[in-house]
């Protein structure tokens, strides 16, 4: 009986083993990686800039908002924590930290955190998938791990600076997570070059996000619902 549950839990375990996908993180992956850390914590910087905060703050923010998600991910997957072992990482929120800090906050307009938001999301929603699936995580979980790279870090500086997450407002953001994420590991999956499957998917991502910004997209929402 035993040896029965063996070979099933086997044959089970066997209907769950990934595809076979070479993912390396090449060059346009790590890029989107830097350009996702250091717009996020830019971000995070912005909040406390609106919060009238000292330097320390915007440096704290700018850490917790740049690395936040991929260390959610990083956690989740088993992976080293990225930047633990890349002092890189680090240094690019501390930077990003001091140059919103030394600049006057007249000259970021008043969505400019919505907008530096919007491309972290696309950046690291594609980046979160590619690295997940080079740790051999399946496809569909990889893409959920994805989304949460992208989303985390906004949840968290939201939740530092006191104001309602931006993932309650109305506007679509999750979505536009998702349909990064979901489009990078669907176009792996049809054998689309990692490079150009990453450039596609964090552009879509980025665009359906932009319409929500400067349209206020939205999708139906449970009060909306007719009796």
């Amino acid at each position: 009986m035993r040896s029965l549950d063996r070979l099933a839990a086997g044959r089970y375990i066997a209907t769950m083993t990934p595809p076979e996908l070479n993912v390396p993180i090449g060059p346009i992956l790590s890029a989107l990686n830097t350009v996702g850390t250091f717009v996020f914590a830019a971000s995070g910087a912005l909040a406390a800039a609106r919060l009238g905060q000292t330097l320390v703050t915007f440096a704290f923010f700018a850490l917790a908002t740049g690395v936040g998600g991929g260390t959610v991910r990083d956690l989740l997957i088993g992976a080293p924590v990225f930047w633990v072992y890349d002092v890189s990482q680090a240094l690019i929120c501390l930077g990003a930290a001091v140059i919103i800090f030394m600049t006057p906050f007249r000259w970021w307009p008043e969505r400019m955190l919505d907008w530096l938001d919007a491309v972290g999301l696309a950046a690291f929603a594609v980046f979160g998938t590619a690295k997940a699936m080079s740790f051999g995580i399946h496809p569909f979980v990889a893409a959920l791990m994805g989304i949460t790279t992208g989303c985390v870090g906004g949840i968290i500086r939201d939740l530092l600076a006191g104001v309602p997450s931006i993932v309650l407002r109305p506007e679509i953001y999750v979505t536009a997570a998702a349909l990064a994420a979901g489009l990078y590991a669907l176009l792996l999956t049809i054998g689309v070059p990692p490079a150009l499957a990453g450039a596609l998917a964090a552009l879509a991502g980025f665009a359906l996000r932009a319409l929500a910004i400067a349209r206020g997209l939205a999708l139906p929402h449970y009060g909306e619902r007719v009796d």
